[in-house]
């Protein structure tokens, strides 16, 4: 009942807004001009404000935020990207469009040209000489009140909070929480710091095609489509490390790319089907030097964002600072279980699995049992920046063997806050063994273990011609941002997250 008397609420609203779009016009008042003379900002008018220098007149525009309509003074406040400043309007000066101004509404966006001064209660504003309507809003903003308690603390009331309307109407979640923002920014400025480090080491950022003939680079079921005109399937990428390993081969010494990649698979905390990766490649280079550049690469960011190493995730506190800490793969299962994995059989990894209430599936091999026992009794241990090194060559069909242990992949992964946000390699060049590689996936495949890739003819073609030995370097944006920005999901680093269709 109260959702139905809600929406009628709501109806109504914008029904008298309609009303009030048809009496503007009535009076000669275009509520959706085509521009406004923009030349100064809330937060740079405040900030520069001095009380004994020449009077200053400004045009700004952004939001009705809020509104205290008066008899022949009025006042409210407009929101524009940098922050929210006061406007003070007077029928005295403003004349018939003060008369217009009672129709304007929170939400509606404003050009105010005048001066600034600061108010008795010692606010600085702009004393309005012109306003302009240039967009009317015909729905309601879900504004916060917001009130002071005894101790002057701020408290909000019925806040814009509910997740899914915050997602699905991201642009209200941007206008009513104004520190969503902030994230949006700090993601745009991990970018941008990410391709300045790789800019200034030479290497070149490249683009790859997102539809493939065939997709490949990661273990993941792809979203699949049809190609009308060449009448083919086609597919999304899962990732574009065989690409970047192409131009490689063809003499780039080192490339990288900010790909989104798509998996059609389950959607939580930390994976949404789209997302975005940073892969690098750099030639003549192993996986023990790309560790040095990653600690690099994210302390370098770490600085960028927060203006330290540190950075707070949930309860914990992160450190970036370098070196991290090193581990095998099979000493931090031993370090966190107490179980030595190295050389125990397929059957003896299952019933190791399965004194751990671990649910194995019959044709999973003993790689996907070594890395389904880290991934729940050994990975949420990990909170400080952590290299796992040395994975079974079964669970790495892309990394060249490692050169002094039998069965194991020059690999590691990253794993900060219980969470893996980069993946690496020393990148198999070698044709006959990828090939073979490929091979055994597809008995694998063949056993029921839909997610590993098909074989790549043209990708084995090129290796043929001869890739130099090479690091590759796969991190995850999205989580990145999570780390950086203290989020605890990744939905809330993704401006448009992949949701269920509203109901009509």
């Amino acid at each position: 009942m109260e959702v139905k008397q809600e929406h009628q609420d709501i109806n109504e609203l914008i029904l008298r807004r309609r009303e009030e779009l048809d009496e503007l016009k009535k009076l000669g008042v275009n509520p959706y001009p085509y521009q406004f003379p923009r030349n100064a900002f809330s937060k740079e008018i405040i900030d520069s404000f001095r009380d004994d220098a020449p009077q200053r007149t400004v045009a700004i525009a952004g939001r009705i935020m809020s509104i205290r309509k008066m008899g022949k003074a009025s006042f409210c406040h407009i929101q524009d990207s940098r922050g929210k400043i006061q406007i003070y309007l007077k029928k005295d000066d403003l004349g018939a469009m003060y008369d217009a101004f009672k129709l304007f509404d929170i939400g509606d966006i404003v050009g105010v040209e005048g001066f600034v001064f600061r108010t008795k209660m010692g606010e600085v504003s702009v004393h309005a000489r012109k306003i302009e309507m240039l967009a009317k809003s015909l729905r309601p903003l879900p504004i916060a009140k917001e009130t002071k308690d005894e101790q002057g603390n701020v408290v909000v009331h019925d806040p814009f909070s509910d997740k899914e309307l915050r997602y699905r109407q991201r642009y209200v979640d941007l206008v009513v929480n104004t520190q969503v923002r902030d994230v949006f920014i700090k993601r745009s400025k991990i970018i941008s710091t990410m391709r300045t480090f790789f800019e200034e080491r030479g290497y070149l950022e490249v683009e790859t095609p997102i539809l493939q003939p065939q997709y490949g680079g990661a273990f993941a079921r792809p979203f699949t489509t049809h190609h009308n005109t060449l009448d083919v399937p086609m597919y999304l990428r899962v990732a574009n490390e065989l690409y970047l390993k192409r131009l490689i081969v063809g003499g780039f010494d080192g490339v990288f790319e900010f790909a989104k990649d798509f998996r059609n698979e389950g959607m939580d905390r930390t994976h949404n089907p789209e997302f975005t990766m940073l892969e690098v490649y750099v030639a003549y280079k192993d996986y023990v030097w790309m560790m040095e550049m990653v600690e690099q690469v994210i302390s370098r960011v770490a600085m960028a964002i927060n203006g330290s190493m540190k950075t707070v995730a949930g309860k914990s506190e992160i450190d970036f600072t370098p070196p991290w800490t090193r581990l095998t793969m099979f000493d931090a299962i031993e370090k966190y279980t107490g179980k030595k994995l190295r050389g125990k059989s397929e059957e003896q990894l299952r019933q190791i699995a399965r004194e751990m209430h671990l649910d194995i599936p019959p044709g999973d091999g003993s790689g996907a049992i070594i890395d389904e026992i880290f991934s729940e009794k050994v990975e949420h241990h990990l909170i400080q920046p952590t290299f796992i090194t040395d994975y079974p060559l079964e669970m790495s069909p892309l990394a060249k063997k490692h050169r002094s242990e039998e069965g194991l992949v020059e690999r590691f992964e990253a794993i900060v806050n219980g969470q893996e946000i980069c993946n690496a390699f020393s990148e198999l060049n070698d044709p006959l063994d990828q090939r073979a590689r490929f091979e055994e996936q597809m008995k694998a495949r063949a056993r029921g273990q839909e997610e590993v890739q098909p074989l790549d003819e043209d990708f084995l073609r090129a290796l043929e011609y001869g890739m130099p030995p090479t690091a590759g370097l796969g991190i995850g944006i999205d989580r990145l941002t999570m780390l950086l920005t203290g989020q605890e999901s990744i939905r809330d680093v993704i401006f448009f997250p992949q949701m269920k269709p509203e109901k009509s």
